[in-house]
């Protein structure tokens, strides 16, 4: 799969996870958040809690479920760059939680799972 493509499936899995979440009760604040130690997909709102979405897409489970990409080192920068966000906008005091929405992608098929609480801040 070429960068192009593999651009236009990580997009096509973003909204059916914003869809999902927003089918579970999700406030959607902000997608694609950028700092100088990494990105996060989506930040949401889940009731109270702060929640910090990656989603991972895959057009095959060859190399293992979506949700296998996400590992040690990919946490770790999701971490940091969610402690940067909450600088940012000088949130304390607040619940955080990681999750994970994994993405398949089969033909023109998406099929997507919610991964609620899939990983701690904790030192990595």
């Amino acid at each position: 799969m070429g960068a192009i493509s593999r651009m236009i499936t990580g997009h096509a899995g973003e909204e059916e996870a914003e869809k999902v979440l927003k089918k579970n009760g999700y406030r959607i604040i902000e997608r694609n958040y950028r700092c100088r130690f990494g990105e996060i997909d989506i930040i949401a709102r889940d009731g109270k809690t702060l929640v910090f979405v990656e989603v991972k897409t895959r057009g095959n489970s060859n190399f293992g479920t979506p949700q296998c990409g996400v590992d040690l080192k990919k946490q770790r920068h999701i971490i940091v760059a969610s402690s940067c966000y909450m600088a940012e906008k000088r949130i304390a005091d607040t619940d955080v939680r990681f999750d994970v929405v994994s993405v398949l992608k089969s033909g023109e098929t998406l099929s997507a799972e919610l991964i609620k609480d899939a990983f701690e801040a904790r030192e990595l």
